[in-house]
């Protein structure tokens, strides 16, 4: 059910109005004046305004001011009695939507509301739109840091070639848009890119996803299915957390890689393969080797060229422009103008300790965006990132590290720091 804001002075005007409107099923919430308008919009969500212009404490034309910066994609309708074309182009100018002479005519104010409706819809589907369009192109790697110019550096030298990557880096680095342009810069980037997270597939099922299978193969198998060795054929497929990968799938990607040949579950035909394969872990596949948990020739085949992507805490001087980045992509895909991020904010920010990797701080940033005013200061960063997760130095992570419990820790203050509280 839409939802219409009335401001008007005078409750008689608002009371006809709401009338009228919750006989056609809208719903009506009423705000006497510009000032308590805005009040209203701070705090709830509007489909339309239906605003007057002649008001005490904030009047019409002001308000509509103040609502293109509040809330610029909520249509506003203006209605005023003691207007002329030149006040009804005015408020046109200013952003809104229409201009409607009270008494208002009670067919044109419902064909305007659905008209104002219909542009609301147009505008969220092209929002939509543009944020499905932005999620589809490669992003760039952000960072002039020696460890991202060296693995900007590797991928260009790779990409062109048919060597195997294998990417490590913990959960969030951005492994992923590593694979992406490795794909990006390829000769294979006709192809498609398929990727399978090994780690959300449950282990009696991966052969399944990598390989396919008949119909009839198990018995959820009601019709042949195509596995994604087959999809990415001519193209990249990007094996991500393969760590997780059950031994007996590892044997079969073992094979397809050393016979360009797969089988699909349930089937006895050898199917021809040309796949170029990307592999990433946030494991030490060393250690899971001596574990018994991974090949080790399998190991050897996928780790042609390494690339380690290193986590945020150790490359905390891109941040400034990793968050720029951010805050631009966001606000786009908001549909509204980039905030400032003050300097004092960058630095806080600097200052965070990132257990969450990029992926942390892209949420921390949309975050931000949302909660902060005009901008984003070191106040927000405070108050809405890290009010307990200040970043602690190596100087105190040593001294902490000696200890074998806490006790032991508060002996340790009590003796050096006998003021401490």
């Amino acid at each position: 059910m839409a939802k219409i804001l009335v401001v008007d002075d005078e409750q008689s005007i608002r009371r006809t109005l709401r009338d009228i409107l919750e006989f056609e099923k809208y719903k009506v919430d009423e705000a006497q004046d510009g000032l308590e308008c805005l009040v209203k919009l701070k705090k709830n969500k509007y489909d339309i305004i239906i605003m007057d212009i002649k008001m005490p404490k904030m009047d019409g034309m002001e308000a509509l001011e103040r609502i293109q910066l509040l809330a610029p994609e909520t249509p506003t309708i203006m209605i005023s009695g003691h207007a002329d074309i030149n006040t009804a182009v005015d408020a046109v100018k200013k952003g809104a939507f229409d201009f409607i002479s009270k008494p208002p005519d009670l067919n044109r104010l419902l064909i305007t509301i659905r008209n104002a409706m219909d542009k609301s819809t147009l505008i969220t589907e092209k929002k939509d739109l543009r944020r499905q369009v932005s999620k589809s192109k490669v992003q760039e790697i952000i960072g002039n840091s020696a460890e991202i110019t060296h693995i900007k550096e590797t991928i260009a030298r790779v990409a062109p070639t048919e060597a195997r990557v294998m990417i490590t880096g913990a959960n969030g680095t951005g492994k992923e848009l590593v694979a992406c342009w490795l794909h990006e810069q390829s000769e294979r980037k006709q192809g498609q890119l398929v990727e399978v997270n090994c780690a959300a597939i449950p282990s009696e099922l991966i052969e399944s996803e990598l390989f396919g299978h008949e119909k009839g193969s198990f018995t959820s198998a009601h019709k042949q299915r195509i596995g994604k060795f087959e999809q990415a054929n001519g193209g990249t497929l990007f094996l991500d957390e393969i760590g997780d990968m059950s031994l007996s799938a590892q044997a079969k990607v073992l094979r397809a890689l050393q016979e360009s040949v797969i089988t699909r579950v349930g089937g006895d035909k050898a199917i021809s393969v040309n796949v170029r394969i990307v592999a990433a872990t946030n494991k030490d596949l060393r250690k899971e080797i001596k574990a018994g948990r991974f090949r080790e020739d399998l190991y050897h085949r996928l780790a042609v060229i390494l690339i380690h992507v290193p986590k945020l805490n150790e490359r905390r001087d891109d941040i400034p422009l990793l968050v720029q980045h951010f805050v631009e992509i966001i606000c786009k895909e908001y549909g509204t103008i980039p905030k400032k991020v003050t300097p004092d904010a960058l630095k806080a920010l600097k200052n965070v300790d990132w257990t969450g990797n990029i992926r942390e701080l892209r949420n921390v940033v949309e975050r931000l965006i949302i909660l902060s005013d005009k901008e984003i200061t070191a106040e927000d960063v405070l108050k809405y990132v890290s009010p307990n997760n200040p970043r602690r130095s190596e100087k105190y992570k040593e001294i902490f590290d000696k200890f074998n419990n806490v006790d032991e820790l508060h002996k340790f203050i009590d003796q050096e720091f006998p003021n401490y509280k």
